[in-house]
C-alpha cells in the first residue's frame, strides 16, 4: 500500500464518521461547550420591563422641554422595588439602573443634569430627548423569540441568554464516546516499578487529553499485553461501552509483534489504510468496527500526539457537531531547515523574540519522535509539505499552533 498523502488521509477518515445523534438535557451549569440539539425560543421577554438604563429621574418629558424646569421628587424606584404610583405633571421619582420605569414617565433624566433642591425638589440643567435613558420592554428579545438555534456552542455568551430567556435545562448533543488501548508487553502504568526491559505508558494521557479538549468523553481501557485475543477483548468492551471511536497506540504496524491490525480485523474490522506519507506517525490505521471507527496511533509518544492532534480531534469535533478548530498559523522562521524529502514533516518548534523586537519560530535540533520533553517545550509544530526545498532564517512557514505561545 502506498503512502497516503495527510490531507487524503483526512479527508477519508472524515467522510466515513457520521456526527452523534443522540441528546439528552443538561441544567445549564453543567452544559457549556456542549452543542444544543434543537432550536431555544424564549420563556419570557427580555427586559420585562421599561427599565432605567442611567441612574437619574424619571420624569416627563413636557415638564423638562426647558431648561431650568423645576420638579418635585415624589419617590423612588430601584431594581426590585418599583415605585408603585403615576408621575403626574412637575413630578419626578427617583430611579437607578435597571428599576422599572413609573408609570406616566417617559424618560430619564441623568443625575448630572439634575440640581437637588430643598424641600426634595430638583432643577434641569440639560433637556435631553425624549424617552432618553429607557431600555423598552423587549429590547433583546420576546417572549418565543428563537435566539438559540441548534448547532449553537454554548460559550458564556449563550449560556448567559439561555439561562435570561429562562431555561434551566437545554438539550445537546451526547458527547462522542472515545476508548483509549494501549498495547504492548513492556508497558507499565505510571507510579510503578518497571523492569529493566520495560517503560511508563504515557500516550494515553496526553491523547485521551486531546479528545476531551476537542469534546469527548473517554473510556480508558487500560494496557494491554501483546496478545490478540486480548486486544480483541479490549475492543469488544469498547463496542459494549457505546464507544463511537476506539483509538489504539502502539502495535498498528505489520512487524511480528504488531498485533493490532489482525486482533482487529479478526473481529470483523474493515481496515481503510494504514500508512500515512507523514513525520512523526507513518504508521496510522484507520478502518471501521460495526459502527464504531477505529484510529490506531503508533506507539511512539510525539508520533501518537501528533497523530492525535491531526486526526482525532477533528474527528472527535465532527462527532460532536462542532466545526474544525484551526491550529493554522503563518510565520517567519528564526533557523535554517534543510530540504524535505516525500512524507509531509512536523518540526517542533517554539516562538522567540529576536533582536529586533520581532517573533519567530526556532526549531528543536532533535526531533526523535520518542522525546517527549521537546514535545512538552514546543509551542507549535512546523509544517513541511514533502518534497520541500531548503528554507532559510526569515521564510515564511506554516505552523500548526499546539499552546498559546510565550515571549521565547
Amino acid at each position: 500500500m502506498a503512502l497516503l498523502p495527510v490531507e487524503d488521509a483526512l479527508a477519508r477518515l472524515l467522510s466515513a464518521s457520521r456526527p452523534v445523534e443522540a441528546q439528552e438535557w443538561l441544567p445549564l451549569g453543567a452544559a457549556q461547550g456542549r452543542v444544543l440539539s434543537a432550536d431555544l425560543a424564549a420563556r419570557r421577554t427580555h427586559p420585562g420591563f421599561d427599565n432605567a438604563a442611567m441612574d437619574g429621574y424619571a420624569v416627563r418629558h413636557q415638564d423638562i422641554a426647558a431648561e431650568g424646569a423645576e420638579l418635585a421628587v415624589i419617590g423612588q424606584s430601584a431594581a426590585g422595588h418599583a415605585y408603585a404610583g403615576t408621575i403626574g405633571p412637575g413630578q419626578a421619582v427617583r430611579i437607578f439602573t435597571g428599576a422599572p420605569v413609573p408609570a406616566g414617565a417617559d424618560t430619564v433624566l441623568m443625575q448630572e443634569d439634575a440640581e437637588p433642591l430643598d424641600g426634595a425638589r430638583i432643577r434641569t440643567t440639560f433637556v435631553p430627548e425624549k424617552g432618553r435613558h429607557i431600555r423598552p420592554s423587549g429590547q433583546d428579545f420576546h417572549e418565543g423569540d428563537v435566539v438559540l438555534a441548534a448547532g449553537d456552542a454554548l460559550d458564556a455568551g449563550r449560556l448567559t441568554v439561555a439561562a435570561a430567556m429562562n431555561h434551566a435545562l437545554l438539550p445537546v448533543f451526547c458527547r462522542p464516546r472515545v476508548a483509549i488501548l494501549a498495547t504492548g508487553d513492556e508497558l507499565r502504568t505510571p507510579g510503578s516499578l518497571p523492569g529493566a526491559d520495560q517503560i511508563i505508558a504515557s500516550n494515553s494521557y496526553g491523547v485521551a487529553a486531546i479528545a476531551r479538549e476537542a469534546g469527548a468523553d473517554v473510556i480508558d481501557l487500560g494496557i494491554c499485553g501483546d496478545d490478540e485475543n486480548a486486544i480483541a477483548d479490549a475492543a469488544q468492551r469498547a463496542r459494549g461501552a457505546g464507544a463511537d471511536v476506539l483509538v489504539t497506540l502502539g502495535g498498528a504496524s505489520v512487524g511480528d509483534h504488531d498485533l493490532v491490525q489482525a486482533a482487529l480485523t479478526g473481529i470483523g474490522m474493515t481496515l481503510d489504510f494504514w500508512r500515512i506519507a507523514m513525520r512523526p506517525g507513518k504508521p496510522l490505521m484507520v478502518g471501521v468496527l460495526g459502527g464504531m471507527q477505529v484510529l490506531g496511533l503508533p506507539g511512539n509518544p510525539v508520533s501518537s500526539l501528533v497523530c492525535a492532534l491531526l486526526f482525532l480531534e477533528p474527528l472527535v469535533r465532527r462527532l460532536g457537531h462542532l466545526p474544525p478548530r484551526d491550529r493554522m498559523r503563518a510565520s517567519i522562521l528564526a533557523a535554517p531547515l534543510a530540504a524535505n524529502d516525500r512524507r509531509q514533516d512536523y518540526v517542533r518548534a517554539r516562538h522567540v523574540r529576536l533582536a529586533d523586537g520581532s517573533r519567530a519560530v526556532l526549531p528543536f535540533g532533535r526531533q526523535d519522535s520518542s522525546m517527549m520533553q521537546v514535545f512538552a517545550k514546543a509551542d507549535c509544530l512546523i509544517v513541511r509539505k514533502p518534497e520541500a526545498p531548503a528554507a532559510e532564517a526569515g521564510d515564511t512557514v506554516a505552523v500548526l499552533t499546539l499552546r498559546e505561545s510565550g515571549e521565547g
